[in-house]
């Protein structure tokens, strides 16, 4: 019987305050939305990260003088270098690539820009080593030990960090827009709670007074308030999760095809998506449930 009744009030609540509950809705789907979509690129940025440091290269370029004497590093100095860089520990592999290789590799990376293609003059490029280790944290060691070899033939080096560090500083930012303007909707969205929990509660005072009268609690007449803001947050947090779903397919899956194409960027998948769907729905009761309590706590002292 008591349970019916709180059913009964809170629907009966929530069509009284249709238009302060749809905007409480809307804004705390929004609000959920961008979190989650904070959290999937931490996700994205986590995988994406992994994928490059696997394929990160460290790449020693060649003193032209060298080069010319030993086009196929096949003597010293440019045989003992290699030997001393495949002796290293962690290093996976050392890719000696000559001036013609160079050249063509040179050409099939910027196949999509004409302009420098055309700029590459056949020859004009250095050979090199190029240099894979099993662990991202050995680069340094190598670094440290080879760089400035110039007794070996080395005359500069390449580090592909630098670029990844580049890369994932965008991500970082992309995530820090999201979570800041999430905020500000939370923000948002707990006014709106407070409002739309005092509305109700007002609204409702002289009935809430009898049942008081009658032997009722305070928290038997308070609860209907909270669950209208829970439930409320709770259909938002479904919009959310539904928002981000439609986000993966025409955002994530569509804008960055090509990238996931070339193992540019970890793909985002529906796993991903309901992966964070627990926490989005948990994060917007707790939110809406902690501020209706306390706004009920402090303004509603029947």
């Amino acid at each position: 019987m008591r349970a019916n009744f709180i059913i009964s009030e809170v629907l009966h609540g929530l069509r009284r305050n249709a238009t302060m509950t749809i905007a409480m809705i809307i804004t705390t789907a929004i609000t959920l939305g961008m979190f989650g979509g904070g959290l999937l690129v931490i996700q994205m940025a986590d995988k994406s990260q992994q994928i490059f440091l696997d394929r990160v290269e460290m790449e020693f370029y060649l003193n032209p003088e060298v080069t010319e004497r030993d086009p196929q590093c096949e003597s010293d100095p440019c045989a003992q270098l290699r030997r001393g860089l495949e002796n290293e520990p962690g290093v996976t592999s050392v890719t000696y690539l000559d001036k013609d290789e160079a050249f063509k590799r040179a050409k099939e990376i910027f196949a999509n820009n004409p302009d420098l293609a055309e700029n590459i003059v056949e020859g004009t490029l250095p050979a090199s080593l190029r240099v894979r280790v099993s662990d991202p944290g050995q680069f340094d060691a190598v670094l440290t030990k080879y760089a400035a070899r110039k007794d070996l033939g080395v005359d500069a080096f390449k580090d592909d960090r630098k670029l990844v560090q580049r890369i994932f500083s965008v991500l970082d930012g992309v995530r820090n827009a999201t979570f800041a303007i999430a905020s500000v909707l939370a923000i948002a969205a707990i006014l709106l709670i407070i409002n739309t929990v005092q509305v109700a509660a007002f609204t409702r005072r002289t009935e809430v007074s009898i049942m008081r009268l009658v032997g009722a609690t305070r928290w038997y007449t308070q609860l209907p308030f909270l669950l209208e803001a829970v439930v409320s947050a709770f259909v938002g947090s479904v919009l959310a999760i539904g928002g981000l779903l439609l986000a993966k397919k025409f955002f994530f899956d569509n804008a960055l095809r090509e990238l996931y194409g070339v193992s540019f960027f970890a793909r985002i998948e529906l796993t991903d998506v309901l992966f964070v769907a627990p926490w989005l729905v948990l994060g917007g009761i707790v939110l809406a449930g902690a501020t209706a309590y306390v706004t009920l706590r402090v303004y509603v002292r029947e």
